[in-house]
């Protein structure tokens, strides 16, 4: 059974429209009027336990919303949610205790208190036994490597140590599904990067579910093992990171270089893009390994060299929106 189910999901937002001028003003007290946006319109997707999901679109497709319906902030319009075997927005006091939540530009931490006395202050608030709490300090300070600042006033700390003190704070309390809204948002390539390794540990030491919303398409493909793709509150896809390219792109890009060109042969794994004197352009299927695409093109045509492109999850999404 999946932990987490979300069936015919729908949030309207309505809108005040207010009429421009002294007189509009006047009249939009008396006889208001509004609008109503639909942010959220009947998204249905699954999640397993341990599952680290993508969740990625446009700004404005509706992936905060969503992340805030899933853990209990806003209550849906229509359609059900369940987190476990609860409701998140009927049980939010029981759901809070069973998830962590980190939004990139909002912090949990006390700018005047040092991060560790911010760690305690969580402890009492989630009544996380000392036992539970002194392992996970532990295991979070060596994981996000916070030992050389974790004694600092919050106000002392980059960007990328209040992001790791922020997103350890969040799985202090053993939280089964952690939510990542724009968790590298405004980082260094150097903190990105063992910022993602982090949080695959804790997904594998833990088990922890964790959604990701993120307009870094390097989070999803470093992180995620699943993407969702919603744009104008509808869902496009849902489906692993392979397929997705499958679907969407053409596959690898392949430029084989002779000294003395072959015969093409119209083979039938690669299609011929380009030829020139000494170079040909193919490409292939993501699926096909890149050892097999190296070995098979050597043994067949004995290049001078191979060079293969992968093209960015990043590229495939902008070519999606720009249609």
């Amino acid at each position: 059974m999946s932990f987490i189910e979300v069936e015919n999901l729908v949030k309207e937002y309505k809108i005040y429209e207010s009429k421009p001028g002294v007189k509009g003003a006047i009249e939009s007290l008396l006889h208001r009027k509004y609008r109503t946006k639909l942010a959220v319109n009947n998204i249905s997707f699954k999640v397993n336990k341990s599952d680290i999901v993508g969740f990625i679109g446009p700004n404005g497709a509706g992936k905060s919303t969503t992340i805030k319906m899933l853990s209990g902030i806003l209550v849906p319009t229509s359609g059900n949610i369940t987190v476990g075997d609860i409701n998140p927005y009927m049980e939010r006091k029981k759901n809070t205790k069973r998830i962590g939540v980190v939004f990139g530009q909002r912090s949990q931490l006390y700018w005047d208190l040092p991060v560790y006395d911010t760690f305690e202050l969580y402890k009492r608030m989630y009544d996380i036994p000392t036992e539970v709490f002194n392992k996970n300090y532990k295991l979070y300070t060596e994981i996000f490597e916070m030992g050389d600042f974790i004694k600092q006033p919050v106000r002392q700390l980059s960007l990328g140590q209040k992001m790791k003190a922020n997103v350890a704070i969040a799985l202090l309390h053993n939280p089964e599904v952690l939510y990542l809204d724009e968790p590298t948002i405004g980082l260094d390539v150097v903190t990105k990067h063992a910022l993602r390794e982090s949080i695959k540990s804790i997904n594998k030491e833990k088990e922890t579910t964790i959604i990701l919303t993120t307009h870094d398409m390097d989070d999803i493909e470093a992180i995620s093992n699943r993407l969702i793709l919603i744009n104008s509150g509808e869902k496009i896809y849902d489906g692993n990171i392979l397929d997705f390219k499958e679907k969407y792109d053409r596959g690898y890009k392949i430029k084989v270089i002779f000294d003395r060109q072959p015969e093409w042969d119209n083979n039938s794994k690669y299609i011929l893009e380009n030829c020139d004197n000494y170079a040909w352009t193919l490409r292939t299927r993501y699926s096909m390994p890149t050892k097999e695409i190296y070995n098979d093109l050597y043994n067949k045509y004995n290049p001078v060299n191979i060079f293969i492109e992968d093209t960015q999850i990043e590229d495939i999404v902008a070519t999606i929106f720009s249609k």
